[in-house]
């Protein structure tokens, strides 16, 4: 057996990469057309708590995309405390693998990845089922992942108004503060939940609470707005689903697992079901179904984070990155 090599890009690299916003949207669509048109592996996450006095646990992605020829393993830690010790909350490695050999291919800083793949699932799912032209977004969280639904997203819209708050104050302030510089205007800061999020058009809830709460008041989505709640606690009260008309899910295989999430109370209470929802965003990025189809539905977009969007991240990484001469290559064995 010749050497086997692993190639191997770290936060410096990635950052050099300088992906733009257009990169990123584009080679998570990549993962979604794959998903709708079955040509992916999903399989739901899995969790693994070291200790509860942590407060933290290990999220494990799994998947393949078979366009790409890449399986793929994430695993990422989600600790709510790191900021204390001026860490951030999610560390991560993403894993590629050759589908029919097993064979280690590539080992990628996946902190960052986590973020983007998020921020453009969110930002993909309005292009999609969002309204036409939304002017006012409410952000809650200032989590990692928050920049880039607020990068992504304004960047797809442009919006008026962009209202951010958070639980600690030095948080929300910083978040504002930064998203102000990088997008070049005015980010409104507000005190609570419902200054934030009432009447907005798009509404993004991406919280880190420590048990489910029900903060996230129904009367605050108007009709026709577009509802993107995936904090890992649920902030839904069981009356929320009422009025809803289209219930889309990243993976279905997500909505079945687990026990976190944020709609996780109202299917355990029999209120949502699988046949609840209209469709998985796969199917409308393939074109397989429509997104939105009128003005006054109120939608709501459940996304717990897919392991093909990684993968297909990751994928567009490595590719720029060889093209750039910045892969670091590692040896795994030598026989």
């Amino acid at each position: 057996m010749a050497q086997m090599m692993i190639e191997y890009l770290g936060k410096p690299e990635i950052d050099a990469l300088a992906l733009t916003k257009d990169e990123i949207l584009s080679a998570v669509e990549q993962g979604l057309v794959a998903a709708g048109r079955g040509q992916t592996v999903i399989e739901p996450r899995m969790h693994l708590t070291p200790d509860p006095s942590f407060n933290g646990h290990f999220n494990v992605l799994r998947g393949y995309v078979a366009p790409l020829d890449y399986a793929g393993v994430k695993i990422v830690g989600d600790f709510v405390d790191n900021y204390k010790q001026g860490l951030p909350s999610e560390l991560a490695l993403l894993n590629l693998f050759c589908p029919r050999t097993g064979a280690p291919r590539a080992v990628i800083d996946a902190a960052g990845i986590t973020d983007m793949r998020t921020g453009a699932l969110t930002a993909l799912g309005a292009k999609w089922l969002g309204p036409k032209k939304p002017k006012v977004l409410g952000h809650l969280g200032a989590r990692g992942t928050s920049y880039w639904n607020v990068a992504l997203l304004d960047h797809l819209f442009d919006f008026e108004e962009i209202r951010v708050h958070s639980r600690r104050p030095e948080s929300r302030e910083a978040f504002a503060d930064k998203l102000s510089r990088d997008l070049g205007k005015k980010i409104v800061v507000t005190e609570d939940w419902e200054s934030c999020l009432k009447d907005a058009d798009i509404l993004v809830e991406a919280t880190r609470l420590n048990e489910p709460t029900p903060m996230f008041d129904r009367s605050w989505v108007k009709k026709g707005a577009f509802v993107v709640p995936y904090g890992t606690m649920s902030t839904l009260p069981l009356n929320f689903v009422e009025g809803i008309d289209k219930f889309v899910m990243d993976d279905l295989g997500q909505m079945r697992a687990g026990h976190l999430g944020a709609l996780r109370p109202h299917i355990a209470a029999g209120l949502i079901t699988e046949d609840s929802f209209y469709a998985e965003i796969g199917e409308i990025a393939a074109g397989l179904k429509p997104g939105r189809e009128s003005d006054d539905e109120t939608i709501l977009f459940w996304h717990r984070g897919m392991s093909t969007s990684d993968i297909a991240l990751g994928a567009a990484i490595l590719e720029k990155a060889r093209a750039g001469g910045i892969v670091q290559d590692l040896v795994y064995r030598n026989e």
